[in-house]
């Protein structure tokens, strides 16, 4: 091997090196976001997986909540050990018989009333928002049987995205400080 191409050859071994040393560890994840339309798309099933991706929290925000499929699947969070908060509009609850509120607050999840405002018309749901891998749900979509089969709706989830669920999570905790405990 000659001068010249010992010499490159030692060039090249040290910008491999020197591009590795440099190179993150772990690689960062891409934010994405994706719209949901009901009645075309499964709304209620997109919640839902998002609510059994949870590792650690789930904070919602309700002006309605009747969906039995996605209050099971609040209520199975809880049960292996997420942390679940809900807030509901509190005339809501008085108005339709059919919430889950009631449902929730006795498999142990705690769950406040807004009644602060004329309607607390929040549609959000914010999940592990001290992650990376932060998921935010919102939209129109109220959580019924309703908005997924007769409504037209949608929803926008921003997923890796912890940005956006710690403001969304601010936002959660600053209505959970006016709201009032739910009765069972």
């Amino acid at each position: 091997m000659t001068g010249r191409a010992r010499f490159a050859s030692v060039c090249l071994f040290l910008a491999a090196l020197c591009s590795a040393a440099i190179t993150p560890a772990a690689t960062p994840v891409q934010a994405s976001l994706q719209a949901v339309f009901a009645p075309w798309d499964d709304v209620e099933t997109a919640v839902i997986d998002v609510l059994a991706g949870a590792r650690s929290q789930i904070l919602v925000q309700a002006y309605l909540l009747t969906s039995k499929k996605i209050t099971t699947t609040l209520v199975d969070a809880h049960r292996r050990g997420i942390d679940v908060r809900v807030l509901v509009d509190g005339a809501q609850l008085e108005k339709v018989p059919s919430s889950t509120a009631g449902v929730l607050a006795a498999a142990g999840v705690p769950v406040w009333l807004e009644t602060r405002y004329q309607n607390a018309h929040n549609k959000v749901i914010i999940v592990d928002a001290d992650d990376p891998g932060a998921t935010t749900v919102t939209g129109s979509f109220n959580f019924t049987w309703t908005a997924q089969h007769k409504n037209a709706e949608n929803i926008l989830i921003a997923r890796n995205n912890p940005a956006l669920a710690a403001r969304y999570a601010e936002n959660w905790a600053r209505h959970r400080q006016e709201a009032t405990p739910f009765k069972k």
